[in-house]
C-alpha cells in the first residue's frame, strides 16, 4: 500500500485502482448529467409559468431596490455580529463555570448548556417577542432577535471553548505556576489564548449557524434582508426573483465564512506542525 505524504487518508485507504478511477469518473459524469437535466427542467418550468418574464426582474434595474436590499443586508450583518459577540461572552462565562472547582457552578453550567442546546431558537424568539412584553419588559426589535439567537448558541460556544482549553498541554500550566504566575493569569494569558486558537475554525462554523438563525428576524419585524425581501415581494409580486437573490447572498456570506474557517484551520495545522518540528 502506498503511503504518500504519510497522511491519515493514506493510512486508511489504498490508492484507487485504474478500474475504480474509471467507475468514479463515470459516476461523476452521470450525476453531473442528471443535475444538468434537473436544472433544465426547473428553468423550463419557470419559463412555462411565466416566472422569467421581464416584469418580474425589471425592478432590479432600480437603484432604490439595491439600496433597500443593502440596508437589509446591513441589518442582517449587524444582528449576526451582535448575536455572535453576546454568544461568545455568555459562552465564556459558562465555560468558566464548567471548569470551576465548585460542584454547584459546574452543575448549573451543565444544566444551562443542555437547556440552550435543547430548546429551538424559534421558541427563544417567541419568548422575547411575546412573553416578555406581556410582563412589561420592553426592548427594541434588534434585541428581540440578538438575545434569543445568542442564547441558543452560547451553550455550543461554551463547549467548544472548553474543548480548546482542555486541548492545551497541562505541562504549560504547571511550568507557568512554577515560575510564580497566578492561576488566573496563567489561564488568561497562556491557556485560553492557545485554546481559543485551536477551536477558532469551529467558532466560525458556529457563526454560520448564527447567521442562519437571524433569518427569524421577520417574526419581530426587524429590518434584515429577509424582511426587506418580503416588502419587495409584496410590492412587485416577484417571489422567485427576490428569494433567488436572497439565497445567493446567504450562500456567498456563509461560503466566505466557511472559507475563512478552512483557511484558519490550515494555518493552525501548519503552526502546530512547526512547533512539533521545532521541539524535535
Amino acid at each position: 500500500m502506498k503511503k504518500s505524504g504519510n497522511t491519515i487518508l493514506s493510512y486508511l485507504y489504498e490508492e484507487p485502482s485504474r478500474a475504480s478511477r474509471r467507475i468514479n469518473a463515470i459516476a461523476t459524469a452521470v450525476f453531473a448529467l442528471l443535475f444538468a437535466l434537473a436544472l433544465f427542467f426547473i428553468v423550463r418550468r419557470f419559463y412555462v409559468t411565466g416566472q422569467l418574464e421581464a416584469r418580474y426582474w425589471s425592478f432590479f434595474a432600480k437603484k432604490t431596490t439595491w439600496r433597500f436590499l443593502l440596508e437589509g443586508l446591513w441589518g442582517t450583518v449587524k444582528s449576526a455580529v451582535l448575536s455572535g459577540a453576546v454568544a461568545f461572552a455568555l459562552g465564556f462565562l459558562i465555560m468558566l463555570m464548567r471548569l470551576s472547582r465548585s460542584k454547584l457552578l459546574r452543575a448549573l453550567a451543565v444544566f444551562f448548556i443542555e437547556f440552550t442546546r435543547g430548546v429551538p431558537t424559534l421558541l427563544f424568539i417567541y419568548f422575547f417577542f411575546l412573553a416578555l412584553p406581556s410582563l412589561g419588559v420592553k426592548m427594541s426589535a434588534l434585541l428581540k432577535i440578538v438575545l434569543p439567537v445568542a442564547l441558543s448558541a452560547c451553550g455550543v460556544v461554551a463547549e467548544v471553548l472548553r474543548s480548546g482549553v482542555n486541548a492545551v498541554p497541562r505541562g504549560q500550566r504547571e511550568a507557568a505556576l512554577s515560575l510564580g504566575m497566578r492561576e488566573r493569569a496563567v489561564f488568561l494569558k497562556i491557556i485560553f489564548p492557545q485554546g481559543f486558537f485551536y477551536v477558532l475554525p469551529s467558532l466560525i462554523a458556529e457563526i454560520v449557524i448564527v447567521v442562519k438563525d437571524t433569518t427569524f428576524a421577520y417574526i419581530v419585524n426587524y429590518p434584515d434582508i429577509m424582511q426587506n425581501a418580503k416588502v419587495l415581494i409584496s410590492n412587485y409580486d416577484s417571489m422567485l426573483a427576490v428569494y433567488l437573490l436572497v439565497a445567493a447572498v446567504y450562500i456567498a456570506l456563509n461560503g466566505a465564512l466557511n472559507a475563512l474557517s478552512s483557511y484558519i484551520a490550515q494555518k493552525s495545522k501548519m503552526i502546530k506542525k512547526g512547533k512539533k518540528n521545532g521541539a524535535n
